[in-house]
């Protein structure tokens, strides 16, 4: 049967918040407000003067007592740009590469994490701010060097990070032509998630493969949220099916069980 999992990703605006405080504890606080158990993380800063040199992904993972696994899309000598997925369950990385960029480069990270004896795939990504750079990028997240390389049939699959996309672009056509918006699982009418003060663009998705369904997904917009980062968290609660047998009527919780649902 079903095993519960909470899933969040959030821009965090390498900890700057909307009042320019640099902040990585606020920010740790607005997740673990959440509780979620898997984090993907973009515009995270590791050695970087304009943020005090930190080791950001490193940081929030030790106020949530979890692992950070970490990819620079941006890497200028010892300063580091990228995307991160923190998590207290077994996670090992699978994949960490550069997307077709022409202006600030983009990457994504690929992490395997065992879930109650399953194997997640969870991507993670920031995609560009021009459009025809989008669809490349998204292109080749489909393509054979990333999910097109994955060929199990009951492989459970997470694809999550700011798109800089919203539900009308091509960007997001292409990729929920190959998987399932949490939003449309729920029947819900989307949020918007940026800008954090009064949220106009819904620029933030989670995305899933077969075999993964949701009960809930909401933008956590709490008054801690909405100064911490310039983009708002979103928190999915997932239903993994188990592999190799078919799914049971009623919902187990496993690692998410802690946790209350989502409102």
């Amino acid at each position: 049967m079903p095993r519960r999992l909470r899933f969040l990703t959030y821009n965090v605006h390498s900890c700057f918040g909307t009042d320019r405080k640099l902040d990585p504890g606020r920010v740790a606080a607005v997740i673990g407000e959440c509780q979620p158990d898997i984090i993907a993380l973009q515009e995270v800063d590791v050695g970087r003067a304009r943020s005090a040199g930190m080791d950001q992904a490193q940081m929030i993972a030790a106020h949530l007592r979890m692992e950070a696994e970490f990819h620079p899309a941006l890497h200028l000598k010892e300063e580091k740009y990228g995307d991160a997925v923190l998590t207290a369950l077994p996670m090992r990385l699978v994949k960490a590469g550069a997307l077709p960029s022409c202006g600030e480069p983009r990457g994504a990270l690929w992490v395997e994490i065992d879930f109650a004896g399953v194997k997640l795939q969870v991507i993670d990504t920031h995609l560009g701010l021009r459009g025809s750079e989008r669809i490349r990028q998204a292109t080749a997240l489909l393509g054979p060097g990333w999910l097109g390389a994955i060929r199990q049939p009951d492989t459970r699959v997470i694809l999550a990070g700011d798109l800089n996309a919203i539900a009308r672009s091509t960007t997001y056509k292409l990729l929920a032509g190959q998987l399932k918006d949490v939003t449309s699982l729920c029947d819900l009418k989307p949020r918007p998630t940026f800008p954090s003060r009064l949220p106009l663009l819904r620029l933030d998705h989670i995305f899933v493969g077969d075999g993964i369904g949701a009960s809930a997904c909401r933008v956590h917009s709490s008054a801690l949220a909405r100064v911490a980062s310039d983009h708002l968290p979103v928190l999915a609660e997932l239903e993994v099916q188990p592999n190799a047998r078919p799914p049971e009527k009623g919902l187990q919780p496993a690692y998410g069980e802690r946790f209350p649902p989502l409102p």
